[in-house]
């Protein structure tokens, strides 16, 4: 088992280096930096709460769904990091990230799962929305890897747990 993860590992590091070369370009914008920010925590209170305001019949509800996703959410991915220590790329890895991250661990990408999370819950309650929320979710988890701080597998690993919590979310509120 281990030699299997070491294998995947090493095609996670091939994979992001292979993405680092060709987007360098990228890393210089602030529209990256701006993408990745708004993953982070205090964009989807203000969004829920304009969301909310706007349409009022369904903002409980919706409100309701995200407490309890991000309730689970933020302990889980901790937990997960935790136990898990994978070094971020510019731990382990010979590049200069354009940020530094909040934490020590890569595994799984917070940011990829809170946007998934959220954009999971956003498109059950406002589904004409839902091409938004999904592409917005992607280019927070690409934003990860353009700025050095998460392998492509951390964001795959966020995505599919951020969904996945979106949908228990859901399901304790229905």
């Amino acid at each position: 088992m281990v030699r299997w993860l070491a294998t995947l590992s090493r095609y996670d590091q091939l994979w992001f280096c292979w993405c680092c070369a060709r987007s360098q370009r990228f890393q210089r914008h602030s529209w990256i930096r701006l993408v990745s920010r708004s993953g982070d925590g205090y964009c989807y209170a203000l969004i829920a709460f304009l969301l909310s305001a706007t349409a009022p019949e369904s903002g409980g509800s919706f409100s309701l769904a995200l407490a309890i996703g991000f309730s689970i959410e933020i302990p889980l991915f901790i937990a997960i990091k935790r136990c898990l220590k994978r070094p971020r790329p510019y731990q382990t890895l010979s590049i200069t990230s354009v940020i530094q991250a909040h934490d020590q661990f890569s595994f799984p990408s917070g940011h990829t799962t809170a946007a998934f999370l959220f954009a999971g819950i956003a498109s059950s309650f406002y589904p004409a929305w839902t091409p938004l929320w999904i592409t917005w979710a992607s280019m927070v988890g690409i934003s990860r890897v353009l700025l050095g701080v998460h392998y492509p597998g951390d964001i795959g690993a966020g995505a599919i747990l951020g969904t996945t919590l979106a949908y228990l979310a859901l399901l304790f509120t229905n």
